[in-house]
C-alpha cells in the first residue's frame, strides 16, 4: 500500500471509498474533488466531499475513519500524512430537488469509489451560478464539459426546472469559446 502522504486525491478517494464500502458505508463523491477529478487536475480542492447516500450513522462513519487513522475537526476529517480534508455531507444525494440517480465507478490501485457522474457534476457546478451567481463555478461548469462528454439536452432540461435557460446560454458560449 502507498502511504497516505504519497497519495494522490484519487488514490486517497479510492482507499477511503473502499475502507467505508468494507464498514457498509455508502457515499459517492461530490463537489470541488468532482471538478478535479474531471477536468484532469486544471481545478484543485484540498477536500473530498462524500455525500452519505444511505444516511448511516455517524458514528459508523466516524469508527471507520479513526480505523485509517482520520481525527474528526469540527465537521471534517483530517490526517496528519495529507493536506486533504474530508467531509460527509448529509444525503440525497441530488441537485436541486433532483435526485441524481447515475453514478461512475472509479478503481485505482488504492480501492474503488463512486462519484457523481460528468453531468451531475456540471449540474452541481451551474447550480451555485444559477442561485447564487457564482462565477468561479460558472468557470468550474466550463471546465468539466470541455474535458468530459456530457448531456447538453439533459443539462438543458434542468436548467429550464431551475428557471434559469439565460444562464444555461451563458454556459454554452463560455463552453464553445473554451472548446476552441
Amino acid at each position: 500500500m502507498i502511504p497516505i502522504e504519497k497519495m494522490t486525491p484519487v488514490e486517497l478517494a479510492g482507499f477511503v471509498g473502499e475502507h467505508l464500502g468494507r464498514h457498509g458505508v455508502n457515499v459517492v463523491l461530490s463537489g470541488g474533488a468532482c471538478v478535479a477529478y474531471y477536468s484532469e487536475g486544471k481545478y484543485v480542492s484540498l477536500d473530498l466531499d462524500f455525500v452519505n447516500v444511505a444516511s448511516e450513522r455517524f458514528k459508523k462513519i466516524q469508527t471507520a475513519m479513526f480505523e485509517i487513522g482520520f481525527e474528526e475537526r469540527n465537521r471534517y476529517f483530517s490526517h496528519t500524512d495529507t493536506d486533504y480534508l474530508i467531509e460527509f455531507p448529509p444525503g440525497p444525494l441530488a441537485v436541486g430537488d433532483e435526485q441524481i440517480t447515475e453514478v461512475v465507478e472509479v478503481k485505482t490501485d488504492m480501492g474503488a469509489f463512486r462519484i457523481i457522474s460528468p453531468t451531475d457534476c456540471v449540474k452541481d457546478r451551474l447550480a451555485a451560478y444559477y442561485h447564487w451567481g457564482d462565477l468561479p463555478c460558472l468557470e468550474q461548469a466550463v471546465m468539466v464539459a470541455v474535458e468530459n462528454k456530457v448531456d447538453l439536452d439533459e443539462l438543458k432540461r434542468w436548467s429550464e426546472v431551475e428557471n434559469s435557460i439565460e444562464k444555461f446560454q451563458v454556459f454554452l458560449e463560455k463552453k464553445a469559446s473554451e472548446a476552441t
